[in-house]
């Protein structure tokens, strides 16, 4: 029997183990146009906090003791689908869960890169798309650019510092802990930022003088709150900032302080939201540009891994306490 976690209440502030419920339940035979998907990883995102709360946003909530999804890899060990077959490795939204049974249109096969299958749950997935539009796209980064990143040790941020050194720009990246900045540096970066050191803004101030750029030309947001702050301080005028991710308020409902708002104004500093998913239409562009890093040598990865999917809560609430460095994955 296949197993599954659910939401088993909403939670208020951050979430706790009590807050979900794994659950067995049956898989239907399979309709003409299916597979039966035994997941082999998962996918574990920052963004899935706001889905357990019941409110509007760009996708719908987890309903309450409902099979939670995410990003996987799985192995397929059923079809009834043309184009699929037993022993296909396919990344699809269903996780959370040890199998699925999903239509084929669900279902993406791997593309033909040398790399490990779970890569296509970070670097060559969601995250590593996410960093590959926002900071070239959204945030319009270009060769000579000098660019703040926070999260810079997480999946997407560490992405982001690659593919800013790659394409002939200054890095500075923010991580929590000595550890976790010295790996930001070892990826490229210019300089690192321990934001459990010292407050952010002192410390950006250290590292743009570091650089002697007089300031950023970019901010990459993964976190909000006193990163923004402190991007908002130190950015030159008409500066581009790609929000991706507000990590410190996902938690909170207070509202964010920022004293350096009025910036906005006098740099003419332009300031984008976006989603990864308004982007799929031009995932081969990033797969030609990041198999193109990959194949010379330019990238690096680390995971931080969970085992078994007992592990699955644990590995999200990780999450918000810095347990992760890179993606943080569950393998089955």
């Amino acid at each position: 029997m296949a197993r599954a976690w659910t939401l088993a209440a909403r939670p208020q502030g951050t979430p706790t183990p009590a807050d979900f419920a794994l659950v067995e339940r049956d898989l239907p035979a399979l309709d003409e146009g299916q597979v039966r998907v035994v997941n082999r990883w998962l996918s574990v995102d920052p963004y899935m906090r706001g889905r357990m709360n019941d409110v509007k946003s760009y996708v719908p909530p987890f309903g309450i003791g409902e099979p939670m999804d995410g990003g996987a890899i799985g192995e397929v060990v059923e079809s009834r689908a043309p184009g699929l077959s037993p022993g296909d490795l396919v990344q699809h939204m269903r996780g959370w869960r040890d199998e699925a049974v999903l239509d084929a249109a669900e279902a993406q096969k791997l593309p033909a890169l040398d790399v490990s299958p779970q890569a296509f749950l970070g670097q060559l997935g969601m995250p590593g798309m996410t960093a590959w539009f926002g900071l070239l796209d959204v945030a319009q980064a270009g060769e000579g650019d000098t660019v703040f990143v926070s999260a810079a040790a997480g999946a997407v941020g560490s992405t982001v510092v690659q593919i800013a050194k790659a394409k002939g720009m200054t890095v500075i990246g923010s991580a929590g802990g000595a550890q976790k900045a010295a790996w930001v540096r070892d990826l490229g970066a210019d300089a690192a930022i321990d934001y459990k050191a010292q407050p952010v803004a002192r410390a950006l101030a250290e590292a743009v003088a570091s650089t002697g750029k007089g300031g950023i030309d970019v901010y990459f947001d993964n976190v909000g709150g006193d990163h923004l702050d402190a991007a908002l301080a130190h950015a030159r005028p008409r500066a581009r900032f790609a929000i991706c991710g507000m990590i410190d308020v996902y938690n909170d409902a207070r509202p964010t302080q920022l004293k350096y708002l009025a910036r906005l104004i006098g740099n003419r500093i332009r300031m984008q939201g976006f989603i990864v998913s308004d982007y799929l239409a031009r995932a081969p562009e990033f797969y030609r540009g990041m198999g193109e890093l990959l194949a010379t040598g330019r990238l690096q990865r680390e995971e931080t891994v969970l085992d078994g999917l007992e592990a699955t809560p644990d590995a999200f609430l990780g999450l918000f306490t810095g347990g992760n460095t890179g993606k943080m994955l569950v393998r089955l």
